[in-house]
C-alpha cells in the first residue's frame, strides 16, 4: 500500500507540474500552431509523459480527424492513414471515441482489444516505443468538441481520478487559450476591415475620399516648399442614375469598376486615382500645371470613348473631366476639390469633355469674408437657434437623450449650411465664441426639460479648437455650477479627427472632461483614423457609428460588416454605441438584431428646435414608443 500510494504521489505531481507548465505556455504563445507544439511538448518534458499529441475534428461531412501536433510521437507516421470520428469501424478508436461521446476516454491500455487502433501496424509499433496506457480529453470551443489532447504513458496503470481530473483541466485551458487566441485573430480581422473602409472605397478598391484629401494636403504643403505647382482632376461618369434605374445596381456597380480599372491602367506612378462619390473619380497629379493636365484629360477622355460591356450590353460612358490647379484655383484641399467639382459640371458644356475651373473664386472669397464678419454678429446678437435630435435606447425603445445642434438663419442668406459656418468660425477664430453660445443654450435648455419634469441627457459637439482651450473645463465647470443640473444630464461628443490633431493634449482634456462627471462619446467613429490601441487610452463612455456606414448597411455587405464588427469591438471595450443616419425600419431592426445599443436618425425624428421637443416626445411616448 506504502508503494501504490507514494506511485500515486509521484502521479500527481507530475500531473500538476504539466498543468502550471502548460498554464505558462498560455500566456506566451501568440500563435496557434506554436500553442499547440507547445503545450505537446511540455507534456512530455515537463510532466514526463511518453508522448501527447492533438487532433482537430472536422465538423462536415467527411468527419475527418486531422494531427495537429505531437511529442513523443512523430505525427508525420500518424498523417498518411485516414483517421475519422465517424460512427463506423474506422472511427471506433479512441481518439474518435472522444469526440463522438464528448467525454475524457481514460487509462486504455495500447493492447485492448475494445479499443483496437483502426490499423494493424500501429500497436505494435505504439509498443515498440513503449506505450502502455492512454487517455484521450476532449477540447470544447463554444460548446463544440472541436479535437482531443492525447496523452500516452509508459505505465498501464498511469491516469488516476485526482491525475486525469488535473489534465482534464489542461485539456480545458488548452481549448480556452486556442478559443482566445481565435478571437484576438478575428478581432485584428476585424480591426484591419474597418481600418481599409476607413480610407479605401470597398467597391473599386480604390482610395476614398478621406484618404485623397489627406495625401492632397500633404502633396500642397510639399508643392508650397518647393515651390511647383499641382493639378486635381474630376471625373464623372454621365447618366450613371439612370444605368443604376435601367439595368440595376449591380450592373452600375460593374461600371465603375470596369472604369477604375482602366483609369488606374493610364496613371503614372507618382499619380493618385481616387472614388470621391457615387459616380465620381479623382485623379491628383502631384508634379504639372495647366499643359500637362491638359494633355492626361484628353489622354484618358480617349481611352473612355472606347465601347464597354456592362449586364451584356455595350454602353458608351460619357465623363466629364473638371480641372484645378495648386496655386491659382486655391491652396487648399478641401478648396481644391470644390473647384474641380465645379469645373467638371462647366465641362458638361464644354468642348472636348473637359473644362479648367474658370471664375467664381472672387465671388466665393467675399461672400465667405462676408460670412466670417456675420457670424460675429450671429453670436452677438442671437440670430441662433438651438436645435436638438433625440436618441433612443434600441432595447428599451424609450428615448435616452439627443444631440445639441446649432441652426443660423441669416437675415439676408436665409439658413446657412451648419458645416459651412462651423468651418468658417474655425477659420476665423470665432469658434469659441460659437462654442460657449452653445454651451449657455445646451445647460439653459436642461435646466427647462428639468423643470418641466424632462430629464434628457443632452449631447454638445466640441471642436477641436475647444479642446486645446485651456478655460474649457473651467467654462463648464463655472456653467454647472450656475444652473445646478446632474453631470449626467451633460455630453460631449468629440471626432476622431479632432483628438489625432494633437492626442496629448485632447486626452489631456478629456481627463479633466470626464473628472466633472460627464458622460464622453467619439463622434463618427470609422471616419477617422485612431487606432484602437489608443481608443483604449481615452475615458470615453461610447462612441457613434458615422452614418456613411449605418445608412447603407442593409444593402452593402462591407458597411454591415463594419457596423457589426464596431458594435462588437464597442461592447468589448465596455462602451456604448450609438449608430447615426438611422433612417428606415430595415435598419432599425439590423441594429437591434445586432444589440446595438442607441440609435439617433430621420426614423426617430429630424432636428427640431428644442422647444418642441416636449411635445414631441409626448408623441413618441403615445405611439408605443416604436418607430413607424
Amino acid at each position: 500500500m506504502p508503494e501504490q500510494h507514494e506511485r500515486e504521489l509521484v502521479r500527481l505531481n507530475r500531473a500538476l507540474r504539466t498543468l502550471s507548465a502548460g498554464n505558462r505556455a498560455l500566456l506566451r504563445m501568440a500563435d496557434e500552431q506554436a500553442l499547440l507544439h507547445e503545450m505537446c511538448r511540455v507534456i512530455v518534458d515537463t510532466g514526463g509523459y511518453a508522448a501527447a499529441s492533438v487532433a482537430y475534428a472536422e465538423h462536415d461531412e467527411t468527419q475527418r480527424l486531422r494531427w495537429m501536433a505531437g511529442a513523443g510521437i512523430d505525427i508525420a507516421l500518424l498523417e498518411p492513414h485516414l483517421y475519422t470520428w465517424a460512427d463506423t469501424p474506422e472511427g471506433r478508436n479512441l481518439v474518435g471515441d472522444c469526440v463522438r461521446s464528448d467525454q475524457a476516454i481514460v487509462g486504455k491500455h495500447i493492447d485492448d482489444p475494445q479499443y483496437a487502433l483502426p490499423f494493424a501496424d500501429m500497436r505494435a509499433m505504439l509498443l515498440q516505443q513503449g506505450f502502455a496506457s492512454f487517455t484521450a480529453f476532449p477540447l470544447h470551443i463554444e460548446g463544440q468538441v472541436v479535437g482531443v489532447l492525447g496523452i500516452a504513458a509508459a505505465e498501464a496503470d498511469a491516469f488516476d481520478e485526482a491525475e486525469v481530473k488535473l489534465l482534464g483541466e489542461l485539456a480545458d485551458d488548452l481549448a480556452y487559450g486556442v478559443a482566445n487566441l481565435r478571437t484576438h485573430i478575428q478581432k485584428l480581422e476585424a480591426q484591419a476591415t474597418i481600418a481599409r473602409l476607413a480610407y479605401f472605397d470597398a467597391l473599386t478598391g480604390l482610395p476614398n475620399r478621406t484618404q485623397l484629401v489627406e495625401v492632397l494636403e500633404a502633396a500642397i504643403a510639399s508643392a508650397k516648399r518647393q515651390r511647383h505647382s499641382l493639378a486635381l482632376l474630376q471625373l464623372e461618369v454621365g447618366h450613371f442614375r439612370e444605368i443604376n434605374k435601367v439595368l440595376g445596381y449591380r450592373a452600375g456597380d460593374e461600371l465603375l469598376q470596369l472604369l477604375g480599372r482602366r483609369l488606374s491602367a493610364e496613371i503614372q506612378a507618382d499619380e493618385i486615382l481616387a472614388r470621391v462619390g457615387e459616380a465620381e473619380f479623382a485623379l491628383l497629379l502631384p508634379n504639372g500645371g495647366a499643359d500637362y493636365a491638359e494633355q492626361v484629360a484628353q489622354r484618358l477622355l480617349a481611352m473612355l470613348r472606347e465601347p464597354v460591356e456592362v449586364a451584356k450590353l455595350t454602353l458608351d460612358p460619357r465623363v466629364a473631366i473638371g480641372i484645378a490647379l495648386f496655386p491659382g484655383h486655391a491652396d487648399d484641399a478641401e478648396s481644391l476639390l470644390r473647384r474641380a467639382n465645379v469645373a467638371m459640371h462647366q465641362a458638361n458644356l464644354a468642348s472636348g469633355g473637359y473644362a479648367i475651373y474658370a471664375g467664381g473664386q472672387e465671388q466665393e472669397h467675399m461672400r465667405r469674408l462676408a460670412l466670417m464678419g456675420d457670424l460675429h454678429r450671429a453670436v452677438r446678437e442671437h440670430e441662433l437657434r438651438l436645435f436638438c435630435q433625440p436618441k433612443v435606447d434600441i432595447a428599451s425603445r424609450r428615448v435616452c437623450g439627443a444631440e445639441a445642434l446649432v441652426r443660423w438663419q441669416h437675415p439676408q442668406h436665409g439658413s446657412v449650411r451648419t458645416a459651412e459656418f462651423i468651418q468658417l468660425a474655425e477659420e476665423a477664430g470665432t469658434i469659441t465664441p460659437l462654442t460657449n453660445w452653445m454651451l449657455e443654450a445646451a445647460f439653459s435648455q436642461i435646466y427647462a426639460w428639468h423643470e418641466a419634469g424632462l430629464d434628457w441627457p443632452l449631447a454638445i459637439n466640441l471642436s477641436g479648437h475647444d479642446l486645446y482651450d485651456p478655460r474649457l473645463t473651467e467654462r463648464i465647470r463655472g456653467l454647472f455650477a450656475t444652473w445646478g443640473i446632474a453631470p449626467e444630464l451633460i455630453q460631449f461628443e468629440l471626432t476622431e479627427s479632432a483628438l489625432m490633431a494633437n492626442p496629448a493634449a485632447g486626452l489631456e482634456t478629456l481627463i479633466h472632461l470626464k473628472q466633472l462627471g460627464v458622460k464622453l462619446f467619439i463622434d463618427d467613429y470609422g471616419t477617422g483614423y485612431s487606432s484602437l490601441s489608443y481608443l483604449q487610452k481615452l475615458p470615453v463612455d461610447g462612441v457613434k457609428i458615422d452614418q456613411s456606414f449605418v445608412m447603407p448597411m442593409v444593402v452593402n455587405g462591407n458597411s454591415a460588416t463594419i457596423v457589426s464588427s464596431t458594435i462588437e469591438l464597442g461592447h468589448n471595450l465596455g462602451l456604448t454605441v450609438v449608430a447615426e443616419g438611422v433612417e428606415s425600419a430595415a435598419i432599425w431592426h439590423r441594429l437591434v438584431a445586432l444589440k446595438c445599443d442607441v440609435a439617433q436618425g430621420y426614423l426617430i425624428s429630424m432636428p427640431m428646435p428644442a422647444a418642441q421637443c416636449q411635445a414631441w416626445n409626448s408623441t413618441w411616448s403615445q405611439n408605443g414608443l416604436a418607430p413607424a
